[in-house]
C-alpha cells in the first residue's frame, strides 16, 4: 500500500523553494547603496547561511523530539505554553506564510510586467498575482501525489535555471567587473558597521524558510531520522546557490547599474546577453517564483490545520479531504494572501513578515535550552551538533537584527508587536467561546 506521506526529497524541495524567492533576486541592489566591497557582500550571504544552518540544526533536535506538523505552533505550545503556540500559529497564518505568498506572487507579476514594452497596469499586476495564488491553492488541495509532484517539478526547475544562468553569464562575460572578492584591510570596519546590519535584514528575509520542514513533520516518513537530514541538506544547498548567484551578479554587472534596483537579475542578464536576453531572463525569473508561491501554499496551511485540531471552536480548520489534505486550511490561507495582494503594498508586507518571522523562529530556537532544562529525559533521536554554539549564533545575530529594526523602523516593528497582541486576545476569546 502506497504511503500518504511526503518523501524526504519532496520536503527538501519545500525548504529550497521556500528560501529561494523574492529576497535573493532583490536584495543586492539595496546592499550596494552603502557597501561596495565584494568580500563583504559575499560574507553577508555566507553569514546568513551560517545563521540559518544554526537555526536548522536546532530545529532538527526540536522537530525530532516533538514530531508533529505545525512548525513553531507545535514547538512553542509544548515548550512554553499553549498561548505561545497559538500566538505563533496566529502569526504564521496571518503574516508568516500568507505574507510571503503574497510577496512571491506580487514579485512574479512585477518580473512578468518587465518583459512587456509598456509593462502591466497596477490592476493587471494584482490580477496576475491573485491568479497565481489561486492556481497553486487548487494544485495543493487535491492529494499528496499531485502536491508533491508539483513542488518537485518547480523546485528542480528553479535549481537548473539558476545554475544554468550562472554558467551562461560567466561564459559570455569577457571582461569581468573589477571587484575584489578577497578580504581587504578596510573590510573589518565594514563587517562591524551599522550598514552591514541593515543589509543583514535583507539577507535574513532571503533565508527565511529553512524551517519549512517542521510544518510537515507529521507527513514525513520517519521524521525522527529524516528531519535533521532534510533541514541541513536544504539549508546548505540554498547557501551555496545564494553565494554563487551573488558572485555572478557582482562579476558580470557594474555595481552602479544595480544600486537601488529591484530587478537585479534582469540587469545582469541584459549586461551579459543584451536587451532581449534581459527580457528573457526576467520571464524565467518570474517563473522561478512560482515554486516559492507553491511551497508557501503547501506548508503554511498545516499550521492552521493543527490549530483546528487542538481547539474545538476552530475545528473546521482541521478538516481534511479523503486524501488527508487540509483543504479548508489551504483555502483560508489563500484568502488571507489575496487580501494582502489586493489591499497592501509590497514594502509593508515585507517589513511586517520579516520582523514577525524572526521573532517566531528566535523564540523556538531559545526553546532548545528551555526543553533541555525542563525535560532532560525526553527522547532526543537527534541532538544539535556542536551544541550550544548553533543556537547561540542564531540568537545573537537575530537579536542584533531585531533590535536594529526596532530602533530604525519603529512603526513597522511596533505594528508586528500589535499583531502578536491581537493573537493573545484571540486566544483568550477562543478559550472563552469553547466554555
Amino acid at each position: 500500500m502506497a504511503s500518504n506521506n511526503f518523501r524526504s526529497f519532496t520536503v527538501v524541495a519545500v525548504i529550497i523553494a521556500n528560501m529561494i524567492g523574492t529576497g535573493v533576486f532583490t536584495s543586492l541592489g539595496f546592499q550596494l547603496v552603502d557597501i561596495r566591497s565584494g568580500f563583504a557582500l559575499l560574507m553577508l550571504w555566507a553569514i546568513g547561511g551560517l545563521v540559518a544552518l544554526g537555526g536548522a540544526l536546532t530545529y532538527a533536535e526540536l522537530g525530532a523530539a516533538l514530531p508533529r506538523s505545525g512548525g513553531e505552533y507545535n514547538l512553542l505550545r509544548r515548550i512554553y505554553h499553549p498561548a505561545a503556540g497559538f500566538v505563533s500559529g496566529w502569526i504564521s497564518s496571518t503574516i508568516g506564510f500568507a505574507g510571503p505568498t503574497a510577496l512571491g506572487a506580487m514579485t512574479f507579476a512585477a518580473y512578468l510586467s518587465s518583459i512587456f514594452p509598456d509593462g502591466l497596469s497596477d490592476g493587471m499586476r494584482k490580477l496576475v498575482a491573485a491568479a497565481l495564488v489561486i492556481v497553486m491553492a487548487l494544485a495543493h488541495a487535491t492529494n499528496h501525489r499531485t502536491s508533491g509532484s508539483t513542488q518537485l517539478f518547480f523546485t528542480n526547475f528553479k535549481i537548473v535555471v539558476i545554475l544554468g544562468f550562472c554558467l551562461l553569464a560567466l561564459l559570455v562575460t569577457n571582461e569581468p567587473q573589477p571587484v575584489n572578492f578577497l578580504p581587504q584591510a578596510s573590510d573589518g570596519a565594514v563587517l562591524t558597521s551599522s550598514v552591514f546590519a541593515v543589509s543583514l535584514i535583507y539577507v535574513s528575509f532571503a533565508y527565511s524558510g529553512w524551517n519549512a520542514a517542521t510544518y510537515l513533520s507529521s507527513e514525513v516518513d520517519n521524521p525522527q531520522r529524516n528531519l535533521p537530514w532534510i533541514l541541513v541538506t536544504g539549508t546548505l544547498i540554498v547557501t551555496v546557490l545564494y553565494v554563487l548567484l551573488n558572485f555572478v551578479f557582482l562579476y558580470v554587472a557594474p555595481m552602479d547599474a544595480m544600486v537601488g534596483q529591484v530587478e537585479v537579475g534582469a540587469i545582469v542578464a541584459e549586461t551579459a546577453l543584451g536587451t532581449a536576453g534581459g527580457q528573457f531572463v526576467g520571464l524565467v525569473f518570474a517563473l522561478l517564483l512560482i515554486s516559492t508561491v507553491s511551497a508557501m501554499s503547501m506548508a503554511g496551511p498545516r499550521v492552521i490545520q493543527v490549530i483546528g485540531e487542538d481547539y474545538p471552536a476552530l475545528g473546521f480548520f482541521g478538516r481534511t479531504n479523503r486524501h488527508g489534505i487540509p483543504a479548508v486550511a489551504i483555502y483560508t490561507q489563500t484568502a488571507v494572501a489575496l487580501t494582502f495582494i489586493l489591499t497592501s503594498t509590497f514594502e509593508s508586507v515585507l517589513v511586517f513578515a520579516g520582523f514577525t518571522m524572526a521573532l517566531n523562529s528566535s523564540a523556538a530556537v531559545l526553546g532548545v535550552f528551555v526543553l533541555r532544562r525542563r525535560q532532560p529525559d525526553l527522547p532526543r533521536p537527534y541532538r544539535t551538533f556542536l551544541f550550544p554554539l548553533p543556537p547561540l549564533v542564531y540568537l545573537t545575530v537575530m537579536g542584533w537584527t531585531l533590535t536594529f529594526t526596532l530602533i530604525n523602523r519603529p512603526v513597522e516593528a511596533l505594528g508586528s508587536l500589535a499583531i502578536i497582541g491581537s493573537g493573545l486576545l484571540f486566544y483568550f476569546l477562543t478559550l472563552r467561546f469553547q466554555r
